[in-house]
């Protein structure tokens, strides 16, 4: 065993040191060929494509620029269910948040003291009804024996009298029994409007009335609804300019159409239509005042939800239109990421003026034919410098499935 090591124990510092120099030679000569075999092939290490990225090409095309602005539902009618005669609420006869017909019974109220005055009219109806043939009767006696002189003429004007005042007693008689069945009819507090009936304020036992400041139950009529929102006086006098001066074009058809987009950002699947605009601006916010109106007929939306709304106000011809998630917006500039003809990525500032769903409206910044950047952002971030490949980039919705965009997909302002 001595004998076999002995070599290796008589090697010198300066042997050693000559070793290493050849072995990192050695190493640095095959790195030096390995990337040099790399940037041949590409500009990646062992030969690798650059990313890739999903682009759009830009078009031109006419589209109706929208405005999009908060608004709240409110019912299209509102009926306050209220007691009109004073009395003891005896049933509710309604279930509460169910549909209601009009002139549908609510509540019913004691009705006793009703009853009896209505009878007592009717008495005094008859009573008068009594008087009244006997003051006819009377009447019929005297007529012929005033004609010949045999009563004064004072006994027959106050037959005549007397007639009258029968006549007028039989009236109020009449007057007291339809006003006694009005107060039996209220005691059966009706609905005053069909819709949806809410909750009820009182319980059978609660004394009620006319002049209570709490209503017994609200009634709203749900389909449609209304849309009320507001716009700023300065906007809708910058759209008037832009069309006096033809950059852009009245709306057309579509000026009316009013589409809804709920809290979750979905659009509700029925359009309203505009109603009308206030002719005046509100001098302490400066906003004018619109309604819309809106079809519910499955009674989805309720009344005080607020929602956005995107109002077609002006078209243009010959827009660009950019899908928003291409778009970094800042509060001084716009900027997309725009394909050369080297395949290298430059950022390009463009010039939003308003968005279409889920696409900006570019009005300067690009030509037709170039080539922006919409998906794989994260890819050029972690290739910082390299030529892009790229590919055409499909919506998600008419994808259908994620895997049809690039492997690496991410917002835009996530990915920057």
């Amino acid at each position: 065993m001595s004998h076999c090591h002995a070599p290796f124990r008589r090697l010198t510092l300066s042997s050693l040191l000559t070793l290493a120099t050849v072995l990192v030679a050695v190493t640095g000569a095959v790195l030096l060929t390995g990337c040099s075999d790399a940037q041949s092939q590409g500009g990646k290490p062992g030969g690798m494509p650059g990313p890739t990225v999903g682009v759009i090409t830009i078009q031109t095309t006419a589209v109706n620029l929208q405005t999009e602005l908060p608004g709240r539902l409110e019912a299209w009618r509102t009926a306050q269910v209220r007691a009109r005669v004073a009395g003891i609420v005896q049933k509710r006869l309604y279930t509460e948040g169910t549909e209601v017909k009009a002139g549908q019974s609510l509540y019913q109220l004691d009705d006793a003291s009703f009853q009896a005055a209505l009878a007592q009219a009717q008495a005094q109806q008859a009573r008068a009804e009594a008087a009244l043939a006997q003051a006819q009767a009377q009447y019929k006696r005297n007529e012929p024996l005033v004609q010949a002189k045999a009563i004064s003429q004072q006994e027959w004007v106050a037959t005549q009298a007397a007639l009258k005042q029968a006549e007028a007693d039989v009236a109020a008689g009449q007057a007291a029994v339809k006003s006694a069945r009005v107060n039996v009819d209220y005691a059966a507090v009706r609905a005053p409007i069909s819709g949806r009936v809410g909750r009820s304020t009182v319980t059978e036992g609660a004394l009620v009335g006319p002049t209570d400041a709490t209503a017994l139950a609200t009634i709203q009529q749900l389909n449609p609804l209304y849309v009320t929102f507001s716009q700023p006086a300065s906007d809708v006098l910058r759209l008037q300019r832009a069309v006096a001066d033809g950059r852009l074009q009245k709306a057309g058809d579509d000026a009316a159409r009013v589409d809804v987009v709920l809290e979750d950002g979905s659009v509700y699947p029925l359009p309203g239509k505009l109603l009308f605009a206030e002719q005046s601006v509100d001098p302490s916010s400066g906003q004018i005042l619109m309604r819309a109106e809106l079809p519910n007929p499955k009674g989805q939306l309720l009344p005080g939800l607020f929602v956005r709304l995107r109002l077609s106000q002006a078209r243009r011809d010959g827009a660009i239109r950019v899908p928003q998630q291409a778009v970094t917006r800042s509060g001084t500039s716009d900027t997309v990421m725009v394909v050369g003809a080297d395949k290298q990525v430059h950022p390009r500032p463009v010039k939003v003026i308003g968005g279409q769903g889920s696409d900006w409206i570019i009005e300067s910044g690009l030509q037709p034919g170039e080539q922006v950047v919409v998906d794989g952002f994260q890819k050029m971030m972690m290739a910082r410098g390299a030529p892009v490949t790229t590919v055409p980039w499909t919506p998600p919705a008419a994808s259908g499935a994620a895997s049809a965009a690039p492997a690496a997909s991410a917002p835009a302002s996530a990915a920057r």
